[in-house]
Order: structure tokens, then C-alpha cells, then sequence
């Protein structure tokens, strides 16, 4: 038995959802632990596109069990028709196979309004870059306790009670403060029993049966969204996301014990981007940066947005391994470095006289970085017919070293392109 958990290092979109998917193979349950449909897995299986925003990657094994923690924040809309998205691919998903927390919060119209109207109220230069889907106002519901839970959507009375005295705060802000239109509680209350209705079968309580399946030997694989810099507490506050993403939140945000955890994979893009708006000090505006993000097709899974580019921050990686007792790195996207002649590392950071090795907490701080790095050589070969770690070039496999030495954490998966086969399995997590 062994459970592991998967976690981004830089700013999200560092390829978790093909890891996920490889290691799905050797797990029996798939969790997903926080965040919600403004996070996007990407797959590629069989030369069939695969894009996940709320159900575990993991879906695609008809033999798996998966898990959506107490810890995301779900639309419903969203969610049943992810379900129905699958359904047309030949892969129904059923109670059997999915099982979501009755602990987990509901995304309502109200916090997409609200989240739309602030974004769009906040000066340039201060905007956040939200995706506009309500994640961030359902969290702060969540926080302030007027939050409304899965599991309460089931009881009818209980719902309405709950929504009626939402709305009357909400519409406040809505026509007070963003000039919109109020909702109707009927009309809002009739558009969720009929989600209430379908996701009925698929609601438990998801700490209670990932404890069964530990006590009977299953192997656990955690699956994170986002990336560490995007962390409500530890990223770069206030260009973040509205959860934990660190992998301490797998325990908190599914409700299992840490004492349980045997391994952490961190996902490390061979290069770094960013979506979206803040800091980002290897960011590269020049020729090099775009030919990044053509050749790594740099687009946001769920927004389609174009990745910002960059030489790879060791800063970050570092700092990554210290936030989530990485055990084990999975350094992705190697091949879209092939054919650079001169590779750069940043080792630390400038801030006018000071030399940095963390990311500060000054927000004001991050415009003035300055990177420090350190050169190594490239490679002209293309490398995403390598299976073995001695089919790399020299080049290639020095690169991979100087990563694992400056972050002190040894790689365990090399990825070398898109597809499941593009993948070198270094060391299996789940067999230590």
C-alpha cells in the first residue's frame, strides 16, 4: 500500500494530468483535493484530446475509483456536463466509479456574478486575472460560513432556507455595487433541484471511504490543482488562486490523515509559465519566449489564454520542495527544449542590493526581481522518441542533473511529449 500525492511547483500547467493518468495505472483510487473548474487537466490518449476541470483524470481507467474531496468548490452545471462529455466518449461515469464529498461547497450564479463584477472594478495593474468562475467568492462564502454544501442541496427545505438568506446580501451587492440585475429565488432554486436530482446517487462521505479503501491496501493518489506560487497562503499573494494548492491541503481538503502519506511527486515544467497576471522574473519577451510557447503550445486548458514564457526558475522549484516535502520530481515538457543552443537557471533573485533565494512576500518587491542565472548547454536533438534515460543526449541529461542538484530532489518521471508513451517512469512511486 502506498499514497502519494501529486502537486504543481511553479504557477499551475506544468503537465499534472498526464502524470496523474500515468501513475493512475499503478494506483486504485484517484482524489481530487481543491480548487475547481477554473483548474484544467489536459490528456492525450490514443491521439484522442482529453480535457479535465472537476472529475479525476483517472476517470479514463474503468477499474479505478474516483474521489472529488471536501476541499473543491463545484458548479454543478460544470460538473454534469463534464459527466456528459465522457458519457459521448464511450466512458459513463457512474456512482460506482465517482463518488463526490457531500462536504464539498456549491458554486452558485450569485458568486460568478460576483466575481465578474469585482475583477472588472479593480484598476489595471491590480487586476488578478481570475477566470471569472466564482471560485474565489464561494471560498470566501465558505470562509465567512454562509457557504452552501453539497450535501445540504439534498434536503430541500434546508437548500432554500439557505439560498433565500444568500440572496438578499448577494442582491445587494449585485444592484448596489455592479449595477446588474438580481436573481429570483425560484428561479434559482428550481435550476439546482433539478442538479440536486442527478448528482444525488453520487454524494457520500468521501473521508469515511478513503479510509475503508486505506484499511483494505488500496493505493491512494492525491490530484492537485494549480501550482505552489498560486497558494492563497504561500504564492504570490494577490495573484493567486483562492485555496491551498500545497500538498498538505490532499489531507485537509479530502479528509485524510498525514501520517498516511508515503510520497510527493512535484510536477516541474523543464521551462516556466505563467497565466494570467503577476509576477513572473524569468519571464522572457523576446524570440525565445515565443518560440516556447509555440512549440509547447502554451494555451490555458480551461481559459485557452496564452501561457507567459520563461527560462526555467530554480527559485521556485526550490522553494516548491521546502512548501511540499516534495519526495520525487516529475520534470515535463523536456523535448520543447530541444533545439535551444544555451539553457539559463535562475539560482536566485537581485532586489537592488540584496540577493534573494525565496520569493518575497512584498508584492511590491516582485516588480523590481531581477534573476540570477546560471548558463548551461543545449541540445539540437529531438528527443520525444527517448523511452530510456540513456536515449537523452549528454546535453540533455545534464540538465535533468543540475535540476535535481539545485533542488536536491531526485526525478522519478521524465516526460519527452504529449502522449502516455512519451513518458520515461524513472521510479514508481507507488513500489518504494
Amino acid at each position: 500500500m502506498a499514497n502519494v500525492i501529486i502537486v504543481g511547483t511553479q504557477w499551475g500547467d506544468e503537465g499534472k494530468g498526464k502524470i496523474v493518468d500515468l501513475l493512475t495505472e499503478h494506483a486504485d483510487c484517484v482524489v481530487r483535493f481543491q480548487g475547481g473548474n477554473n483548474a484544467g487537466h489536459t490528456l492525450v490518449v490514443e491521439g484522442k484530446q482529453y480535457i479535465f476541470h472537476l472529475i479525476p483524470s483517472g476517470i479514463l481507467y474503468e477499474n479505478k475509483s474516483c474521489f472529488i474531496g471536501n476541499g473543491v468548490v463545484i458548479d454543478p452545471e460544470v460538473l454534469l456536463k463534464e459527466m456528459s462529455e465522457l458519457a459521448g466518449h464511450g466512458l459513463p461515469v457512474t456512482p460506482a466509479r465517482l463518488m463526490i464529498s457531500e462536504r464539498s461547497h456549491l458554486i452558485m450564479p450569485y458568486h460568478k456574478l460576483l466575481d465578474a463584477g469585482s475583477e472588472a472594478m479593480l484598476a489595471a495593474g491590480r487586476k488578478i486575472g481570475t477566470t471569472g468562475r466564482g471560485i474565489g467568492p464561494c471560498y470566501g462564502d465558505k470562509i465567512l460560513r454562509h457557504g452552501i454544501k453539497l450535501g445540504d442541496l439534498l434536503d430541500r427545505e434546508l437548500f432554500r432556507e439557505r439560498l433565500q438568506e444568500n440572496l438578499e446580501e448577494k442582491n445587494f451587492l449585485l444592484t448596489n455595487r455592479y449595477g446588474l440585475q438580481p436573481l429570483t429565488l425560484d428561479a434559482v432554486y428550481d435550476e439546482y433541484m433539478g442538479y440536486a436530482d442527478q448528482l444525488a446517487p453520487f454524494v457520500a462521505n468521501v473521508s469515511l471511504a478513503l479510509d475503508r479503501q486505506r484499511r483494505a491496501g488500496r493505493h491512494i493518489l492525491f490530484e492537485g490543482a494549480q501550482g505552489t506560487q498560486l497558494d492563497i497562503d504561500h504564492g504570490t499573494y494577490p495573484f493567486v488562486t483562492s485555496s491551498n494548492t500545497i500538498a498538505g491541503n490532499a489531507c485537509t481538503g479530502s479528509g485524510f490523515g498525514p501520517a498516511h502519506i508515503d510520497a510527493v511527486i512535484g510536477i516541474l515544467k523543464a521551462y516556466t509559465t505563467r497565466v494570467g497576471e503577476g509576477p513572473f522574473p524569468t519571464e522572457l519577451f523576446d524570440a525565445t519566449g515565443e518560440e516556447l510557447q509555440r512549440k509547447g503550445g502554451e494555451f490555458g486548458a480551461t481559459t485557452g489564454r496564452k501561457r507567459r514564457c520563461g527560462w526555467l526558475d530554480g527559485v521556485v522549484a526550490r522553494e516548491a520542495v521546502r512548501l511540499n516535502g516534495i519526495t520525487d520530481l516529475a520534470i515535463t515538457k523536456l523535448d520543447v527544449l530541444s533545439g535551444q543552443p544555451e539553457l539559463q537557471l535562475a539560482t536566485s533573485y537581485r532586489h537592488g542590493e540584496a540577493s534573494l533565494e525565496a520569493m518575497p512576500n512584498n508584492s511590491k518587491s516582485h516588480r523590481d526581481l531581477v534573476p540570477v542565472y546560471e548558463k548551461l548547454a543545449g541540445w539540437s536533438e529531438e528527443i520525444r522518441h527517448a523511452r530510456h534515460l540513456d536515449d537523452l543526449p549528454a546535453k540533455a541529461r545534464a540538465y535533468v542533473r543540475r535540476i535535481e542538484e539545485f533542488t536536491e530532489t531526485p526525478a522519478c518521471i521524465l516526460s519527452v511529449g504529449p502522449g502516455r508513451e512519451e513518458t520515461m517512469l524513472l521510479r514508481n512511486p507507488f513500489k518504494r
